[in-house]
């Protein structure tokens, strides 16, 4: 893994690009962030348990999301990030066929946070070593059970 914060797996899950150029600098005290990566390992969330991200129509750009974060001095900060989500019938297959996975996962006992960080590894085209142990266990679970048990 990357080493970056829980928040900000959640928002490369989203798979949003920033369409705000980098370096960015907060206007209150001036510190400078390199990348989209530095903004989100040096900023902090506006609050406990809120993303940040909210998803607003563009007429011009399309689907886009705002993303606000505060800075360490406490001005909060927006960055605009295109969506590139796949709203077609294959994305949309492929976001059951991946919440589907991600409940089968819950219900051998994989904690929820962890599976789905390796299950958008594998989505991203990574192998996941953790995926392949649970679905032996799993495996292994499933044909020691009796038919009928």
């Amino acid at each position: 893994m990357s080493g970056i914060s829980s928040a900000d797996d959640w928002f490369a899950g989203l798979k949003a690009l920033c369409l705000d150029d980098f370096p960015k600098r907060c206007r209150t005290c001036g510190r400078v962030f390199a990348s989209e990566a530095d903004y989100f390992r040096q900023t902090l969330a506006v609050r406990s348990g809120i993303t940040g991200l909210k998803a607003v129509e563009d007429e011009e750009e399309g689907p886009q999301v705002e993303v606000f974060r505060n800075c360490v001095c406490g001005s909060t900060l927006l960055v605009n990030c295109a969506s590139r989500r796949d709203d077609s019938a294959a994305g949309r297959s492929r976001r059951r066929l991946f919440d589907e996975l991600l409940s089968y996962l819950e219900r051998h006992g994989v904690e929820r946070v962890q599976a789905r960080s390796e299950l958008l590894r594998v989505a991203s085209g990574e192998r996941s070593a953790m995926l392949e142990t649970w679905y032996g266990q799993i495996a292994a679970q499933t044909r020691t059970k009796k038919p009928g048990a």
